[in-house]
């Protein structure tokens, strides 16, 4: 992260300087912050005994994967426009269920909370909770239309 010397504060970069500015005077979360979240979940992710085989026969150079993760989790949390995927059709088709998702979802508060201020976890332990759902929900709907389906999010 690179610093305003007129101001002392982290330059911001982000398509919307503004509101990710005030996200982070709010939330205490910032670039750094979340790059140690996502490494130390991802990390979690791996070892974890449900969680890791189905990454790992999927991600096998995770410098990438990380890189992608950052940027998501910047643009999710900090609304910062950084990421530009899809990660519904990404996620639609793997062999997975709602005990997965509260998997995951229990490493990412246990993560949360050890690395971000109060404030800063419920933020983005709120932004999870939405991922985990929709990305179910879309779980659910590729498992009953098939391929290439677009998910019913209602």
């Amino acid at each position: 992260m690179m610093v305003d010397m007129q101001t002392d504060q982290p330059q911001i970069l982000s398509t919307r300087p503004d509101t990710t500015r005030v996200i982070m005077d709010q939330t205490g979360l910032d670039p750094a912050m979340l790059r140690d979240l996502v490494h130390r979940f991802y990390g979690k992710i791996r070892a974890d005994s449900v969680l890791g085989p189905i990454f790992a026969s999927r991600i096998t150079d995770w410098t990438p994967h990380l890189d992608r993760m950052v940027a998501f989790w910047s643009s999710v949390a900090l609304m910062t426009g950084e990421y530009h995927g899809a990660p519904v059709p990404a996620h639609a088709h793997l062999p997975v269920t709602w005990a997965h998702f509260d998997r995951w979802l229990d490493l990412f508060r246990e993560t949360a909370n050890e690395i971000c201020l109060p404030a800063g976890a419920a933020h983005v332990i709120d932004r999870a909770e939405r991922i985990a759902l929709s990305l179910h929900i879309a779980v659910k709907d590729a498992g009953r239309t098939g391929l290439n389906a677009v998910p019913n999010l209602r």
